[in-house]
């Protein structure tokens, strides 16, 4: 009766756990801007909404392939055209977050947080390192 209540626990506590973390990723897509910029540098406003579906899709599919692990027999060029894909996502969302580095600063000076900032990037850090770790020391288990 424990086991079910621990595998119960575990359920609720992993699909919390990715529901924020998609969440946090899709707020970060949205609020850098990533999508309008690509829509105005393109001049693609008439596939907005292929835009959204697209990252709405890719994200829902992508955890779904990473929590299931299913095989998708489509080959190497199927592989190929997934990588550069994956790699031009990679480098448009790094930029976008490069250049949404600014809104850090601007946000400290309009809460007037003028100590202690430091702390703040120390405590995500490690924050970020102890999850990490967590993460990864129980992989084997």
């Amino acid at each position: 009766m424990i086991a079910f209540f621990r595998q119960l626990f575990l359920a609720v506590v992993g699909i919390g756990a990715g529901t924020v973390v998609a969440g946090g990723v899709y707020a970060l897509i949205t609020s850098a801007g990533l999508m309008a910029r690509l829509i105005g540098k393109t001049h693609t406003a008439k596939y907005a909404k292929v835009y959204e579906t697209c990252v709405a899709l890719g994200g829902t599919f992508g955890n779904l392939w990473s929590l299931y692990h299913f095989r998708v027999p489509l080959g190497e060029w199927f592989l190929a055209v997934c990588g550069i894909s994956f790699g031009i996502y990679v480098g448009v969302l790094v930029m976008s977050l490069a250049e949404s580095l600014n809104v850090t600063a601007i946000f400290t000076r309009r809460i007037r947080l003028s100590k202690g900032i430091p702390w703040v990037i120390l405590g995500m850090a490690f924050g970020k390192g102890l999850g990490a770790w967590l993460y990864y020391s129980m992989i084997g288990k």
